[in-house]
């Protein structure tokens, strides 16, 4: 799916198409590194911004991302409930790079117990208006299942994983297969994910299969939905609310 042909005339900056794959997700991982500190309920307050300036954002640029189209299939349905079960279960039997880290400086005489990160739960923290926390809950739930998946398929599986085949992406077929771009853009995936790389590696070689199975992008993009969505709904139903 070769896209540069497609790609409509815009701003000077949108000529390159680098710039349309890569300022999403530099947004969001502006909004990301905003201090939760800042004011009362930051953290919640600017999940919420930043999915809506995202999705706007979105919007604006979808004639420059000609390769951002959702698709369903079985093989899409199937990699995203498998990811989901993975990553839930990580939580219990795969070890943490923190707690790797601390069995390798124990001499591997003991596995250290895994770090829980603090709680994303709005519910709790605006108990006095319960229609405030839920709806800063739903927020979560569409950017993870929504805008999450178009954003980080469009930079990892479509930018990334071509740019590292050829400078000139767009004319590099999204079925093209090549070591070093599949596990490169994996393993960058997976330390995006921090503690939990092991199955962000895993969960980024699942996707790209799909890609280059498919020659596609939307089957990713729907995996990804469906893995944010069966967790979302796994956190809520729970309350495990540090899967949020």
């Amino acid at each position: 799916m070769v896209t540069s042909k497609t790609e409509p005339k815009g701003p000077d900056w949108l000529t390159l198409p680098e710039g349309s794959r890569v300022l999403p997700f530099l947004v969001i991982l502006l909004f990301t590194s905003l201090p939760s500190g800042w004011y009362s309920g930051a953290e919640f307050w600017n999940y919420a911004i930043k999915i809506v300036v995202t999705a706007g954002l979105l919007v604006w640029l979808r004639p420059w991302l000609p390769e951002m189209k959702w698709a369903v299939s079985p093989e899409a349905l199937g990699v995203g409930l498998a990811i989901a079960a993975l990553w839930i279960a990580c939580e219990v039997w795969i070890p943490t790079s923190s707690q790797l880290t601390g069995w390798f400086e124990s001499g591997f005489s003991k596995m250290p117990k895994a770090t829980l990160t603090d709680p994303w739960n709005p519910v709790a923290f605006f108990k006095e208006a319960p229609a405030v926390g839920w709806g800063l809950v739903g927020i979560r739930v569409f950017g993870r299942s929504v805008i999450i998946p178009m954003v980080e398929e469009v930079f990892y599986r479509s930018f990334v994983y071509r740019m590292l085949i050829d400078s000139k992406f767009t004319q590099v077929e999204l079925s093209t297969y090549r070591p070093l771009a599949f596990y490169g853009t994996s393993a960058l995936f997976g330390i995006a994910h921090g503690d939990l790389w092991i199955p962000g590696i895993l969960c980024g070689m699942s996707y790209q299969w799909l890609v280059l199975r498919r020659n596609r992008l939307g089957d990713a993009i729907t995996a990804h939905a469906v893995t944010n969505l069966v967790i979302s709904v796994w956190t809520i139903q729970r309350g495990e609310w540090r899967f949020t």
